[in-house]
């Protein structure tokens, strides 16, 4: 009885902490790190606004929780663009052009995880996260490199960090809730994000392209 007891709380107990953050993270979406109030993620998961504090007890515990659960899907997604079986370049602009047009899913979510303004703790999470995206960049690279895909003489890690920043800061126009209102229809209309995709990822891979492997490549295809 005392074991059925013990497990039903703690199902309660999980129930709680994954409606909170499901709450959060709705929030965030809808206006940001600023309106996610924790007395509104409350309301929101139908909680007193004590028990959200018991379960995490800060705002930045919580949102850098929203931040890591939401983080590390899209990582997984680029591991697995990474761990394919494909040419390396094809994998670094795949890698790229994905990551934005899933950006470009959730616009208010997405600038909140790359650039909105936001307490010290979460902006240190926030760039934990754009170093394990580097991390993924280098390992395409790196790939890259052994196979005489890419530029052999640079370095991976100062490539993945030049060609990371380069796609978030060339997200924050098209995502950032900001922009001049004349800009948001172009901004999110569906036709616009593959264009964005493939104009980002192709300007990423022009930056460490070895213009030879190109020649070599398309010599291989023609003969």
């Amino acid at each position: 009885m005392v074991c059925r007891q013990t497990k039903a709380i703690e199902a309660c107990l999980q129930d709680n902490r994954s409606r909170i953050l499901q709450c959060a993270r709705r929030l965030v979406s809808e206006g940001g790190w600023s309106e996610a109030h924790v007395a509104h993620v409350a309301a929101a998961a139908g909680l007193a606004t004590g028990t959200v504090y018991r379960y995490f007890p800060s705002k930045a515990e919580l949102f850098i929780e929203v931040l890591g659960k939401v983080s590390q899907r899209e990582i997984d997604v680029l591991t697995e663009i990474a761990t394919a079986r494909a040419r390396p370049r094809d994998k670094l602009q795949d890698a790229v052009a994905t990551f934005v047009r899933r950006a470009m899913r959730n616009p208010r979510l997405a600038y909140a995880l790359i650039a909105e303004p936001c307490d010290k703790a979460v902006d240190e999470a926030r760039l934990t996260y754009r170093a394990a995206v580097s991390e993924v960049i280098v390992s395409i690279i790196v790939q890259g490199q052994q196979a005489r895909d890419v530029r052999a003489e640079v370095s991976a890690r100062v490539a993945a960090t030049v060609i990371v920043g380069g796609f978030m800061e060339g997200l924050i126009g098209p995502l950032s809730p900001l922009t001049p209102a004349p800009l948001q229809g172009a901004r999110v209309a569906p036709r616009a994000v593959p264009e964005l995709a493939r104009e980002i990822a192709s300007l990423a891979l022009a930056s460490i392209a070895d213009a030879r492997a190109s020649i070599h490549h398309l010599s291989g295809t023609l003969s």
